[in-house]
């Protein structure tokens, strides 16, 4: 049976970082109530490293995507590592931009240039332009994603209305054919939009941005650089594009050159290299930037790329076996029941299989409900594969970024550490949006 945890109940209810130091702080992993969200930091730090390694090594500049863990501990790691150091951040919600604002992290300079990862919101532009003053307060920036004409429109109207003379600093989102957001290069809708953005007088057009969501579906080295290319090649293409654009408009207000070209999502920023750099043999019109985010943590949908292994994934979920029943499977299989389920890890499937891998036992999370999961025995051929009431399991789960979003706080170990098994550091993410 597991140790029982001695930590005091409202410690749960109030995830307030000093005070869950004090509780957790060189605690046993044994001893944690479950589910816990575990992160090892050494290993985030390790991945932060190579990410800014790769950028370098492809002649590009990095924008950090705070997404998946949405902490001030992460956001330091990944903007200053021991390979490289970077500014720049993508943001997916606006909470994520002001916490990083109330942290200091603006203020002291660890955060100067803030993409807002969505287009822009009709309804969120009053904290859009309060966020901007804030980072120009401090000599930074505030950017914004487009994709459409009456975004302009808006931000046009909004400072008129507030008599401002705000000029928004904005990257035209590409559409590469994943669907998610953005505007096909090729379109009549393009030019539109690059008429209207390059008209107005409250809009700066500061690059172009892609993420290739659909490169999740590589599963080695060459198919992730092929989707990197094809990703260099849409952004190429705008940036081209919109200069036939303004060269149409004579009366056209100045608008910045180079184009900043941003292009990246976790298996393609793993692709960047200089291999991959000297198979862009186009003109590239305009500066190489690169973004990831779900990189510091990885997990099963990454590994199952090709661009990294195990040992590479930072995180991972430990969750108690509540019950077991031989032979329950389809198949005669052993299944065993765990207290977590998709609200501890999401129900985001993968091309690996199940929603989790039990780590070092030879389980699967085959089937989850709200707070309960079922582990399903993949082989019985290995010794110590049995599973034990009130046994502990840890679990890499398919999607980092949806797991990590459950918890109200993260424990920290570091492999290096008492091999990983105490809580060294809390982190408290950001909620809400």
């Amino acid at each position: 049976m597991s140790p029982q945890s001695t930590t005091p109940l409202q410690y749960l209810l109030r995830p307030d970082k000093s005070q869950l130091c004090q509780a957790y702080a060189h605690q046993s992993l044994d001893a944690l109530r479950t589910p816990a969200f575990i992160i090892d930091r050494t290993i985030f730090a390790e991945n932060c490293a190579k990410m800014h390694r790769n950028a370098k090594e492809w002649g590009a500049s990095f924008r950090a995507h705070l997404k998946t863990h949405k902490t001030v501990e992460g956001t330091r790691l990944q903007l200053n590592s021991s390979e490289g150091h970077t500014n720049a951040v993508v943001v997916s919600t606006m909470m994520e931009a002001w916490e990083l604002v109330q942290a200091g992290l603006v203020k002291d300079g660890t955060v100067k240039d803030i993409l807002y990862g969505l287009p822009v919101a009709l309804n969120k532009i009053a904290d859009m332009a309060s966020i901007s003053d804030a980072l120009s307060a401090s000599g930074g920036i505030f950017r914004v994603l487009i994709d459409h004409p009456d975004q302009v429109r808006a931000l046009e109207e909004y400072e008129m209305n507030q008599g401002g003379s705000r000029r928004w600093s904005a990257f035209v989102k590409i559409n590469g054919g994943q669907n998610r957001a953005g505007v096909i290069p090729s379109s009549a809708d393009f030019k539109e939009l690059m008429q209207k953005l390059f008209s107005s007088s409250v809009v700066s057009v500061y690059g172009f941005y892609a993420h290739a969501g659909n490169s999740y579906a590589s599963t080695s080295l060459s198919e992730a650089s092929s989707f990197l290319s094809a990703e260099v090649q849409c952004v190429v293409l705008a940036a081209r594009l919109a200069k036939e654009v303004a060269s149409t408009m004579p009366d056209l207000p100045s608008f910045q050159e180079p184009f900043v070209l941003s292009v990246g999502s976790t298996p393609t920023a793993h692709a960047a290299s200089p291999e991959t750099r000297q198979k862009l043999t186009e003109a590239l019109n305009g500066t190489l930037e690169l973004h990831a985010g779900n990189y510091p943590m990885l997990d099963l949908q990454q590994e199952h790329t090709g661009m990294v292994n195990e040992l590479q994934i930072a995180q991972r979920v430990k969750a108690t076996v509540v019950s077991i029943y031989p032979g329950r499977g389809a198949k005669g299989e052993d299944e065993a029941l765990i207290d977590a389920g998709a609200i501890a890890f999401s129900k985001d499937g993968g091309p690996s299989g199940g929603y989790g891998r039990v780590m070092g036992k030879p389980w699967q999370l085959a089937r989850i409900s709200q707070e309960h999961g079922i582990l399903l025995r993949v082989s019985d051929q290995e010794e110590n594969s049995d599973l034990k009431l009130g046994e502990t399991v840890e679990i890499i789960g398919q999607h980092a970024c949806l797991i990590a979003a459950a918890y109200p706080w993260y424990y920290i170990v570091d492999k290096n550490a008492d091999e990983g098994r105490t809580v060294v550091d809390m982190w408290v993410p950001w909620k809400g949006w």
